[in-house]
């Protein structure tokens, strides 16, 4: 019974961590909203988030990978590159229903998301508020909804592409924590170097005990050092579909948090891309369950029996003995 347990939770693990991270990053856009809001640059909070992260993860890969860290020399760093372009990341059988259910599951979930944000319709609350302030300050805010759309569709691409680079990059360096942390190192100088081309007015890099800051450890921490290294370990076992799938699900959530938190309206198209979203999601999740299911089957055909040397040389010796025993008897 025990040991049935401990292997759905091993089968589970994968599943929760994923939705837990939605739900992380779903509280990062509510804060950084806020955020922006006040009046934080974009470019710095960059620089902040993977600073906070760094400090979080850098102490704990140090320490943890010392021993199975490998060095980040420039053969290894010209390995990761050229997996780029030499390793195939997903098998895809279209003759098969999984591969099907993940390359339908994957369109389906990116078509959900871009109904979120193309389709409105109708507005409606779900949390009751009062006064209509804030319906009218959102009416005659300009919506950049095609700029919006753009963004969106690089970000869902950078964003696989940043999965497939981290899947490869995993079989030369197997040490997801100091992956992380590279990461995030990497992420403070890369987005130094561009907030301080965009951010001229020095002004804006000062912070206090206040959302900004908030922001900048919660998104760090949580967004990036503990996601980077969740997602790396998700990865390794999964792959970049499996991963990449989880990502719209956060729309869901933020806009179910946005409605009850910041009492803002939600559109008939976030529900219906929702569904769409959840959808899609089941279809891939469904897909990577029966591939798996397939290959331990697989796995276990080509498992060929092991028969102990002394188990079977016990068993010669004691047919031998018998041959013997028969011959004196027929003496």
């Amino acid at each position: 019974m025990a040991g049935e347990f401990s292997s759905l939770v091993n089968k589970i693990k994968p599943y929760l961590a994923m939705v837990s991270l939605q739900f992380g990053y779903a509280g990062m856009y509510i804060v950084t909203m806020m955020c922006f809001k006040r009046g934080m640059s974009h470019w710095i909070l960059v620089v902040y988030r993977h600073a906070f992260a760094t400090i979080a993860v850098a102490p704990f890969a140090i320490v943890l990978e010392r021993k199975i860290r490998p060095k980040m020399t420039r053969r290894v760093f010209i390995k990761i590159v050229a997996l780029g372009f030499l390793d195939p990341i997903e098998k895809v059988n279209l003759k098969k229903k999984s591969s099907m259910a993940k390359v339908i599951g994957t369109a389906i979930t990116v078509a959900g998301a871009m109904v979120m944000t193309l389709y409105k319709g109708p507005m409606f609350n779900l949390v009751p508020r009062h006064g209509g302030a804030h319906h009218e300050a959102s009416v005659a805010a300009p919506e950049n909804w095609v700029a919006g759309t753009i963004e969106l569709i690089a970000c869902i691409v950078g964003w696989s592409g940043f999965f497939i680079v981290q899947s490869m990059t995993l079989k030369e360096y197997p040490a997801e924590l100091s992956l992380a942390a590279w990461v995030c190192v990497m992420g403070v100088v890369e987005g130094g170097i561009v907030a301080l081309i965009m951010e001229r007015d020095w002004n804006a890099w000062v912070i206090g005990f206040d959302s900004r800051l908030l922001a900048a450890a919660y998104s760090g921490i949580v967004c990036s050092g503990i996601a980077y290294y969740v997602q790396s370990v998700v990865n390794k076992v999964k792959g970049p579909v499996f991963v990449t799938a989880f990502s719209p699900l956060s729309m869901v959530i933020t806009s179910i948090l946005a409605a009850i938190i910041l009492a803002e309206s939600v559109h008939l198209g976030s529900l219906i891309g929702a569904i769409i979203i959840v959808m899609g999601l089941y279809s891939v999740v469904w897909g990577k369950s029966k591939e798996g299911k397939i290959n331990e089957i697989a796995s276990k055909d080509q498992e060929l029996p092991v028969v102990d040397i002394k188990e079977r040389s016990t068993i010669v010796d004691d047919n031998i003995n018998e041959k013997k025993t028969s011959i004196y008897q027929e003496h």
